[in-house]
């Protein structure tokens, strides 16, 4: 008797997209308490480092092994380029000029860049006008959420907010790239991109910011775990699946979720209302996020395949 494997449900992937959305959502409230008392160099270093030691036990776990050909490293070498040497290094200088609520409608838009970049040269995965559609709603909703206001600082502080915008089509493009991962688990991926940033990170921290004379506390030093495991290894693993299930498009969307995950925070732990504004906001990304990952009728059982 042959068993047929079950296949993931649309239901389920989005469920780890909204989990997803809640760990890179919450990473900025850990990163910010971190900051304060660790260097913005080596808390991206230790951050890749302890994700990737993570990463290997779960490899471990799964009985899993890295690749030994080179062109799976070269590309996992560019897939960290991508997704955290560059991205997260451009950011965290371009954060340093930039609104933190403009910054977060700016890296909202890699959605657009991956529907563009999909629509006129890769055409790896169907693009629809409804998908054009829930990636620009989902960009009115982040504006909602973060309020009308927040693009009054267009123009001003330019090179860091093309910053903000390069790191957004970065991760557009790490999306896209990630697909051609096929011979590859998500959690070989995952372990193999931080693998590649903490070689990189790691020497360029020690020799800038010679961390052994740092006296982080323990508050600090908790949300750099939290930071490590949760935030990045957990949410890796979530992402390279979600690239092999939602596709790029859909993975890419849950930059519109990250901006109701501060607001629904801050009712749960902090007491806070809501206004109206911001839930036409939410109500505005969840639709947008809806509409993006709405399978076509041809696509729906190609595009849910094997994580």
């Amino acid at each position: 008797m042959v068993v047929k494997q079950k296949q993931p449900t649309l239901f389920i992937e989005l469920g780890f997209l909204s989990l997803l959305a809640l760990l890179w959502g919450s990473s900025y409230l850990f990163a910010k308490v971190a900051v304060t008392e660790i260097p913005p160099l080596t808390l991206v270093a230790v951050r890749v480092s302890g994700a990737t030691l993570f990463l290997a036990v779960v490899l471990i776990v799964k009985k899993e092994r890295l690749p030994r050909d080179p062109r799976s490293w070269r590309m996992l070498f560019v897939q960290s380029v991508l997704s955290s040497i560059a991205a997260w290094t451009i950011l965290a200088w371009g954060q340093q000029y930039v609104d933190s609520a403009l910054a977060s409608v700016l890296n909202s838009t890699s959605p657009i860049f991956v529907f563009f970049i999909t629509f006129l040269f890769t055409r790896h995965e169907k693009v629809t006008g409804l998908k054009l559609l829930g990636a620009t709603l989902g960009l009115l909703g982040v504006i909602f959420i973060v309020g009308v206001d927040a693009l009054n600082g267009l123009g001003q502080e330019v090179l860091g907010q093309l910053c903000a915008v390069g790191g957004a089509f970065l991760y557009g493009c790490a999306a896209i790239y990630g697909k051609r991962f096929t011979h590859l688990s998500s959690p070989v991926i995952a372990t193999g991109t931080m693998l590649w940033a903490s070689l990189v990170l790691v020497p360029v921290s020690l020799v800038v910011d010679r961390p052994w004379t740092l006296t982080p506390s323990t508050e600090a030093l908790g949300s750099l775990i939290i930071l490590s495991i949760f935030c990045t290894g957990v949410a890796l693993l979530i992402y390279f699946r979600l690239i092999k299930t939602l596709g790029s498009l859909g993975v890419a969307s849950q930059a519109y979720l990250r901006a109701g995950v501060g607001v629904m925070l801050g009712v749960a732990f902090l007491g806070e209302e809501i206004s109206f504004v911001v839930a036409i906001g939410i109500l505005a990304a969840v639709v947008g996020v809806a509409a993006i990952n709405m399978p076509t009728k041809a696509a729906e059982q190609e595009k849910l395949s094997k994580p």
